[in-house]
């Protein structure tokens, strides 16, 4: 049923609104622009991130102690379990108001990131060249150009295969993000056991990322 408040207001419009779309370096849920970071290995604004971690403390006070699970009623037992239900749906409310009316594709987002991280690893080799040439002048020429080549050539293969991984892994942590999303608010067991598994594999992914960066930065030296 179309809500009859609604109806009335579209006739009152007097021009189509403009769907509100998602550009590269803006948040993903709401469009800001405004200290734009990594979230959940996405862009989200300062706004946002403020409401999500509103969300996910009162997930983890729910979680903590057993209770039932944020979303529909805010029956508690007491009143720091209510305060937390009404923040989470406040936040949930807030977010729901200022949601892009054309959600990105999860494709282009990952694609807009990629650039970045593949800046970062791809800025060192450069850096390692140039060093590997400098050091070469106080060397005979043609054992120092074998040296340096070399050198390069297994620093070369060592930061792509660093930055092919981190590309894989960042595209995995998306996938278990948008299965995080889609069980967050279900209840019982079943999505329970779900979330703690999902939340395991985002875990290990971003253990292995770190591990890929320290990698990185010791190839590069």
């Amino acid at each position: 049923m179309i809500d009859a408040q609604i109806l009335e207001a579209s006739l009152e419009t007097p021009t189509n609104r403009i769907a509100r779309r998602w550009s590269p370096g803006a948040c993903v849920w709401c469009g800001d622009t405004d200290s734009v970071e990594e979230f959940r290995n996405e862009p989200r604004c300062a706004t946002c991130r403020g409401h999500e971690s509103v969300i996910d403390e009162a997930r983890r006070f729910m979680g903590t102690y057993g209770l039932r699970p944020i979303g529909g009623t805010l029956q508690s037992e007491d009143e720091e379990e209510y305060d937390h239900r009404v923040a989470a749906r406040d936040a949930r409310r807030a977010l729901n108001d200022i949601r892009l009316d054309v959600q990105p594709d999860p494709a282009l987002v990952r694609k807009a990131l990629r650039p970045r991280a593949a800046a970062i690893i791809a800025d060192k080799p450069a850096a390692t060249k140039s060093s590997s040439t400098s050091r070469s002048s106080n060397s005979a020429p043609s054992a120092s150009r074998r040296t340096s080549a070399a050198a390069a050539a297994t620093t070369s293969v060592d930061l792509d295969e660093i930055q092919s991984r981190a590309l894989a892994l960042l595209d995995q942590l998306s996938a278990i993000d948008a299965q995080l999303t889609l069980v967050a608010e279900q209840s019982g067991l079943a999505a329970r056991a779900r979330r703690s598994d999902l939340e395991k594999q985002k875990a290990t992914v971003l253990r292995t990322l770190a591990a890929l960066e320290k990698a990185r930065l010791s190839a590069a030296k």
